[in-house]
């Protein structure tokens, strides 16, 4: 075995690792949120950072953030740059219910966490859109 093909197969063994440490087959929703941006529009740097920090850790808080015996799904978070919605930021988006939402401080993200996170209905209030995820059925 060359030394690429060792290096290749233990890099597979360590991503497979990490998939399964996460537990990425077990999400059940994935928020993209945009903060930390680059050219800040939709808020400010620090208003994009206090609620990425918020929402970090409210999904650990809440045991939301990793599968367990008690919760076998989890929620996923990303930290994005830019959403394209360059106002009344920061803006949220669930998937794979495609629910976007504006004006995502703290408090709102504390709102859409016990609402739409837990008890599945979408937060009016601060509701912008929605798109699901279309529904692909496997042949």
């Amino acid at each position: 075995m060359t030394q690429q093909t060792t290096n290749d197969s233990e890099g597979l063994e360590t991503l497979q690792e990490t998939v399964e440490e996460l537990g990425l087959h077990k999400i059940q929703r994935h928020i993209f949120l945009c903060a930390d941006q680059t050219k800040p529009k939709c808020c400010s740097h620090e208003e994009g950072l206090a609620s990425w920090n918020y929402l970090k850790r409210r999904l650990t808080e809440l045991g939301l953030d990793q599968p367990s015996a008690e919760v076998p799904s989890c929620v996923f978070r990303t930290k994005a740059n830019c959403l394209r919605v360059c106002c009344s930021g920061p803006i949220l988006l669930v998937y794979p219910d495609g629910v976007w939402y504006n004006q995502a401080t703290p408090s709102a993200i504390e709102e859409i966490i016990q609402h739409h996170l837990l008890n599945n209905q979408v937060v009016e209030e601060y509701f912008l859109a929605t798109h699901p995820l279309p529904n692909v059925d496997s042949e």
